[in-house]
């Protein structure tokens, strides 16, 4: 037996250099791995004939390894230790590189092991195996990193005797077997190759050079290193609005992916780019509502500062206020990106037209179906637009752009003309959209979309033929086989170049001449290259489910099937007893507020909505209603002991509406009394806890076991169950995820508030498995920890649902299957709509990806029991989407970003972006 100690010895050259030359093989439990004892031992470890392995420690949790989660825990493990900022030194360099090189060729084989298994590996031992068979083994405090072994104090005792091999190969052996035992996640070896290469190089040398530049700006950023990174259909649509930015007119370009493919993901990256490459600033048009999930998506996974515009300032992504002195305060927006709310511009305000003078880098506008024309039902051939004010400003702003992106899933709201309208407006300074004014595009809008469509047949004259190639004549792909890049070749046309005079035709040769028939006829160009295949990009899930990427050999996206339950009428939550009374009794209100004033549709059917949620939703409401008016307010006193002093929620009201009758009166004053006492025999929640524990069925398994999301519109209703659950489920921490800051977390009925983030952190962790949300907690938040969802209440706009559904249904979800519980009330308005809607909804929704806004009327047309004028309202939907072809072709190959060695310099990169206006 030999001992060592760092006070004694150099341990890094008197014991591991020297024990391990002519060895066979070495095994060795070695606490957390780093590579840099490979600047001691590299050249000895190199030479040993056979296998290392080394078994060491990480932060994952046994719930990785089982449910397959351990390969994306392994690389977040790896990229919060910031290997590229430890690692920057021409030492350490080599050190990766004959890391990956030992990795990659078999000689070093490491596995890790969850830490609360076994809890953290003290113990460090290992067992050296030598060509004539003998072997030794030592133990000891030492750890494989550079300090161990040459700046610590550490004691190491060596033992060549056979007991003692035995007893560390043993130990070894039962680490290295173990079911929890996984390899090193391949993002990790290929990083430590990347880092060994990589090559920092500033802003002026980024824009100069055309090549890697995209993934340069992209693959340190958070959504790279902490998250899933981006999809392939996402890297193609940024590769693409960038590279047609930095070209003649900008990039102009609507992206029309369907619901919960990542589209604010796709734009900010592009933002960011062009605000990057270019010194103007870059404006964001979003609704109101998603101002902030915005702003939050860009700080935490691009590491992007913006400003929002409040109305009295501005607020940067740190929370810091800059109060505005005037309404000329939004020109002096604090960060190179601005986001301002779509309102602002709808209400056609002096801050709107000030920023309509600004010149921008580019525009980005999402929910762009919101500019839309006043009058899409009159012939677009006869009559001009009559565009809204949202869309006046796009078609003012277009000119003040260099680049302009639109966003929405459903370009089509009600007709066609509509995606015109918004091409129209990406068109209007550059003729490489939609041609010149003189074009037949611009000229006979609705005739060329029935072509498109198919309900025209294409022209035969060789004359018209001509004038719809030649203006505008589509720009060169990508693609080598393209007819128009050869073309454009052959005649000798730049790119630049995108209306051809009208007599140039007859001056061709007949090859010529043939080759331009051939795009016309074989090639169908109508279909094929009109300016909205062009210039709308589109995909759906379907699609990229199940669509071979070449590059990988594998789908675009992960196939993750979804199973719903509550749809069929037996799905449907009996409506009983005094529930059944109440409400009927809410559907009396609201026939009474109907009828007596033309504005109270939506607010007197307000109540059912809430009723449908949850009971102490529906009171809260009544209540409010009631107080109203000053003999509401002494009933709720005298009553029910509850004072209201003011009536923010209800403030936009029309004092009309408010003025509520004696029957009105009455009418709620029985609704409140009914609901006031039943709180705790609430039907929904007594579902949601019952398949919570036990499942849908005795086939299936609790859900709180898989981990469950439970939606609803509204945070009483949200609260309400939180806590319920809390004080059902005591041994469960619920989570509760809401706007603003009324998120938290319930234990044993207590709450406690957290931060948003927070709450997040415990679900990736797997601290918190039920997670109650409010529709705040719909966009952005990425929940693939969680398979299950129960949606409380169903949204009077159902692509609410499509993204709470996507909110588990993303890449990254480790279940192969999600299940989704979708509650509703047999016979109340939301099972109406169901039954109206049943026969429509698919086509509709498949027609774009979601259904359009103007369905939300078709609530209040149920729920005030205009069943037909309910069904005229969906009949004027289309019945198919009118640009099918050619949208979801193969998605052009783009570069691998993970695995780029040049990045653009953090902090000049940080400093363009901090650039006011």
């Amino acid at each position: 037996m030999n001992r060592y100690s760092s006070r004694r010895h150099k341990l890094d050259q008197q014991f591991l250099k020297e024990k391990l030359k002519n060895a066979v093989s070495y095994d060795r439990i070695a606490g957390y791995f780093c590579s840099s004892i490979l600047e001691v031992a590299g050249e000895s470890i190199e030479n040993v004939e056979g296998k290392v392995r080394v078994i060491c420690n990480s932060g994952l949790l046994p719930e990785d390894i089982a449910v397959a989660n351990y390969a994306q825990k392994m690389k977040q493990e790896w990229c919060e230790f910031s290997p590229e900022e430890k690692y920057t030194s021409p030492e350490s360099s080599s050190r990766l590189s004959t890391l990956y090189r030992l990795l990659s060729n078999g000689k070093l084989e490491i596995r890790v092991i969850p830490d609360q298994v076994f809890g953290l590996m003290h113990g460090k031992a290992g067992v050296i195996t030598y060509k004539d068979g003998s072997k030794t083994s030592f133990l000891g405090s030492i750890n494989e990193t550079k300090s161990a072994y040459t700046l610590n104090y550490e004691m190491l005792w060596e033992d060549d005797s056979e007991e003692s091999v035995k007893w560390v190969q043993d130990e070894f052996d039962y680490f290295w077997n173990s079911q929890y035992a996984v390899n090193l996640a391949d993002f990790i070896v290929n990083d430590l190759n990347r880092i060994s290469k990589r090559m920092v190089i500033g802003l002026k040398d980024w824009r100069e050079n055309s090549d890697e530049v995209v993934p340069s700006a992209a693959v340190e950023e958070p959504v790279y290193r902490k998250e899933f990174g981006l999809w392939e259909h996402q890297k193609y649509f940024v590769e693409l609005a960038f590279r047609e930015h930095k070209k003649d007119g900008g990039a102009r370009y609507l992206l029309a992916d369907q619901v919960g493919l990542g589209k604010t993901l796709q734009l900010a990256m592009s933002a960011k780019l062009m605000a990057l490459y270019g010194d103007k600033p870059v404006l964001i048009i979003v609704p109101k509502t998603l101002v902030w999930q915005w702003q939050d998506e860009m700080k935490t996974l691009l590491d992007m500062p913006s400003a929002v515009w409040t109305g009295s300032g501005w607020q940067d992504e740190n929370g810091y206020f800059y109060q505005a002195d005037s309404v000329r305060s939004i020109l002096k927006c604090p960060r190179r990106v601005g986001i301002i709310s779509q309102g602002l511009v709808s209400r056609r305000t002096e801050a709107a037209e000030l920023l309509a003078q600004k010149e921008f880098e580019c525009v980005i506008l999402d929910e762009a179906h919101r500019a839309r024309r006043r009058n899409p039902t009159k012939d677009p051939n006869k009559h001009k637009a009559d565009p809204n004010y949202l869309l006046q400003f796009l078609n003012a702003i277009t000119f003040k752009t260099k680049s302009l992106l639109l966003a929405t899933a459903t370009p089509v709201q009600i007709h066609p003309i509509e995606a015109f309208d918004l091409i129209n407006a990406l068109s209007l300074p550059t003729f490489k959209v939609m041609g010149d004014m003189y074009s037949e595009w611009h000229k006979k809008p609705q005739l060329m979309l029935d072509m498109v469509c198919g309900k025209e047949p294409y022209p035969e004259s060789e004359i018209t033929m001509w004038d719809i190639i030649r203006n505008p004549l589509p720009t060169k792909t990508p693609s080598a086989q393209d007819r128009v890049n050869r073309i454009r070749d052959r005649l000798d046309i730049s790119d630049k170049t995108y209306v051809l005079p009208a007599d140039y035709y007859a001056s061709l040769s007949g090859s010529k001449k043939d080759s331009i028939r051939t795009l016309y006829t074989t090639d169908e160009f109508i279909a094929n290259y009109n300016p909205f295949i062009r210039h709308i990009v589109r995909r759906t899930r379907d699609f990229l489910e199940n669509t071979i990427n070449p590059a990988s050999g594998e789908t675009y996206l992960k196939r993750i099937l979804v199973e719903l339950y509550g749809e069929g009428d037996d799905g449907a939550i009996p409506l009983e007893g005094y529930l059944r009374q109440a409400y009927s009794k809410a559907q009396e209100f609201c026939t009474l507020l109907s009828s007596r004033v033309k504005a109270g549709g939506f607010m007197s059917t307000l109540i059912l909505k809430r009723i449908g949620s949850t009971i102490i939703a529906g009171d809260n409401t009544a209540k409010k209603m009631l107080a109203w008016t000053e003999a509401g307010k002494e009933i709720l006193q005298d009553e029910f002991d509850v004072i209201f002093e003011e009536d923010d929620d209800f403030e936009e009201s029309v004092s009309e509406v408010k003025n509520l009758t004696d029957a009105e009166t009455q009418c709620l004053r029985e609704l409140v009394k009914m609901l006031s006492l039943n709180h705790d025999n609430d039907p929904k929640y007594i579902k949601v806890l019952d398949i919570l524990s036990n499942g849908i069925d005795e086939s299936d398994k609790p859900w709180k076991d898989s981990g469950c999301i439970i939606f609803s519109q509204y945070y009483d209703s949200a609260y309400f169950v939180a806590e319920k659950l809390s004080k059902d489920l005591s041994d469960d921490v619920i989570g509760l995820y809401a706007g603003g800051d009324k998120s938290g977390y319930f234990l044993n009925g207590s709450f406690h508030k957290d931060s948003k983030d927070s709450i997040k952190a415990k679900v990736k962790n797997h601290e918190i498995k039920i997670l109650v949300g409010t529709d705040a907690a719909s966009e952005g938040l990425n929940l693939q920890t969680l398979s299950t969802l129960i949606n409380l209440d169903l949204p009077w706009n159902p692509t609410r649902l499509e993204q709470r559904k996507g909110r588990i249904q993303r890449i990254g979800q480790v279940a192969p299957k999600v299940k989704i519980f979708n509650m509703r009330y047999k016979d109340s308005v939301e099972d109406k709509v169901h039954t109206v809607l049943s026969a429509r909804l698919k086509n509709i929704k498949d027609m774009f990806g979601q259904i359009p806004d103007t369905l939300e009327d078709v609530w209040i047309d149920v729920a005030l029991n205009n069943i037909e004028e309910a069904k005229e309202r969906i009949d004027k939907v289309p019945d198919q989407n009118p640009f099918t072809i050619k949208y979801e072709t193969k998605i052009p190959a783009t570069e691998d970003w993970e695995a780029s060695t040049f990045v653009l310099d953090h902090d000049e990169k940080l400093k363009q972006l901090l650039i006011g206006w």
